[in-house]
């Protein structure tokens, strides 16, 4: 509600700090998800200042504010000369991640109007924001299954799913679930025999790879998948590729939310921009999917990525790389874990190692509660249940700490034992169907779950309920739920979340 009365700008800053605290931290590499965090104490102030200078400046119309489009300019200019785009590569600044992969795809389907029932084809591990893309724009996605030890896509298996329908076909550099890199080259090789668009979805490492592709100050090279250790080719300079996706407010360390669509050409760009003067007003002109667009996202990022530097850069992500190692040996050397794959660049996954008579998921809850956040990724094909680790660059030099809570983590977790659901309950979550899910059955599993929002416990007033300090048993119903049905239930739970 709106307060009756004023309240004064203290006040209101000193109830937004109390709403705050009760998040996870941003800062101090104990976040490792949702959060990058470069350890450098003068980004905040400078992003905040950046920030809050072009705020109230509108994207809308570049003509009317030539200094976002100046700065605009500038971020996608540092991106195509960091991610190998030749002299007519051309970019947008988007939202985010998502809505850079929604408007690839909407621009490879803009530029085959031909093609009846246009798909895209893309590993299992892909991003689910192409899935998204997918729903929203009327395209299929044809999802073809990776590797299923190193969790690379398959170039064989792409080669056999594209026909005269695709108009994209994609790699990630790396992929979000396992941190490993796409065979970019033999993918867009495939997309190019057949005439379709290549896209690579660098969100999450494409202002790291490039780094870790230099090698270190010494001389020595960076692990990954070249045969010199580097991790392998993935941008535009690679043969085939006509569209990367890059994200600054992951390991560029902007503020959210900056992310840079790059084309390498003006006419693989222009599917995704909408005009229309059909209506008495202006005519409405849009490169991305939003209209009005705050200056603040964009000028806190430029301002970031010139006081980085490259160099700056390059530091970083070196860093960030060598805290990912020293975790993952660390990882690796704690019976009854395994990292899955091999991670290319500062992304880790891990799972149970054999039958260890413990639960991840618990493990998850113990890091918790010892003040490390880690994202719990459920069973989906060849991959088990694990927990995605991103790493950054504040991580270094507090690798200790971390392995220390994992191990005290997994001691506690083996000594309380495999989390189990009881029989009822398994039986009542494998006969509900997603499709004709109905609010008696969903507040069955709500109840079953330990959430009942009709008991009133919530966690500030006007919220529906408290949310378990402990979220094992439910994770453990959830990884029992088939992907479709876990789909609805957390849809259905996000619905109940956002009501005032």
């Amino acid at each position: 509600m709106i307060p009756g009365a004023t309240l004064g700008v203290e006040e209101v800053l000193a109830e937004l700090t109390r709403l705050r605290s009760g998040d996870a931290p941003t800062h101090g590499g104990r976040t490792l998800a949702y959060v990058y965090d470069s350890g450098l104490a003068e980004l905040d102030e400078l992003a905040a200042r950046a920030h809050a200078a072009a705020v109230s400046a509108n994207g809308l119309d570049p003509t009317a504010f030539p200094s976002l489009l100046r700065m605009e300019n500038d971020l996608v200019a540092a991106a195509i000369g960091l991610l190998g785009g030749g002299p007519d590569a051309v970019g947008t600044a988007t939202s985010g991640g998502t809505e850079s992969c929604l408007l690839a795809v909407l621009a490879a389907r803009e530029g085959r109007r031909d093609i009846a029932d246009p798909s895209v084809v893309v590993p299992s591990t892909v991003h689910a924001a192409f899935r998204k893309a997918g729903h929203l724009f009327g395209v299929r996605v044809v999802d073809v299954p990776v590797d299923p030890v190193t969790f690379r896509a398959d170039p064989v298996a792409t080669a056999a799913a594209v026909d005269d329908t695709t108009v994209l076909v994609v790699g990630s550099a790396p992929s979000y679930a396992h941190g490993v890199v796409d065979p970019i080259a033999e993918l867009a090789a495939v997309a190019g025999d057949r005439g379709a668009r290549m896209h690579v979805d660098a969100c999450i490492g494409g202002w790291v790879l490039p780094y870790l592709r230099r090698g270190d100050a010494d001389g020595g090279d960076a692990d990954g998948g070249d045969a010199d250790g580097r991790p392998p080719v993935f941008d535009l300079s690679v043969p085939g590729v006509t569209s990367l996706s890059v994200d600054l407010h992951k390991y560029a360390y902007c503020a959210k939310g900056v992310s840079v669509l790059l084309h390498a050409g003006p006419e693989q760009r222009r599917g995704h921009y909408f005009a229309s003067a059909d209506w008495p007003g202006y005519t409405m002109l849009n490169p991305t999917l939003q209209s009005t667009r705050s200056g603040g996202p964009i000028a806190a990022a430029w301002a970031v990525v010139r006081h980085v530097g490259d160099d700056g850069y390059a530091q970083l992500a070196l860093s960030a790389r060598a805290a990912t190692e020293r975790i993952r040996d660390g990882l690796a050397a704690i019976d009854g874990l395994r990292v899955l794959g091999d991670p290319d660049a500062t992304l880790l996954a891990v799972a149970l190692d054999g039958e260890p008579g413990f639960d991840l998921f618990t493990v998850a809850d113990e890091l918790a509660a010892r003040g490390w956040h880690v994202q719990p990724q459920f069973p989906h094909r060849s991959s088990p249940a694990n927990l995605h680790l991103t790493v950054t660059a504040s991580n270094r030099g507090h690798e200790d700490a971390l392995l220390t809570a994992v191990q005290e983590a997994v001691s506690a977790a083996r000594a309380a034992g495999p989390v189990t659901i009881d029989a009822d309950l398994e039986a009542l979550i494998g006969a509900l169907d997603p499709d004709t899910l109905t609010e008696q059955q969903f507040a069955g599993v709500l109840a079953a779950a330990g959430l009942d929002p009709a008991s009133g416990d919530g966690a500030e007033p006007g919220h529906p309920l408290r949310l378990p300090e402990r979220m094992a048993e439910i994770n453990t119903m959830l990884a029992a739920a088939s992907p479709r049905l876990r789909e609805r239930l957390l849809a259905e739970f996000l619905g109940l979340l956002y009501r005032p």
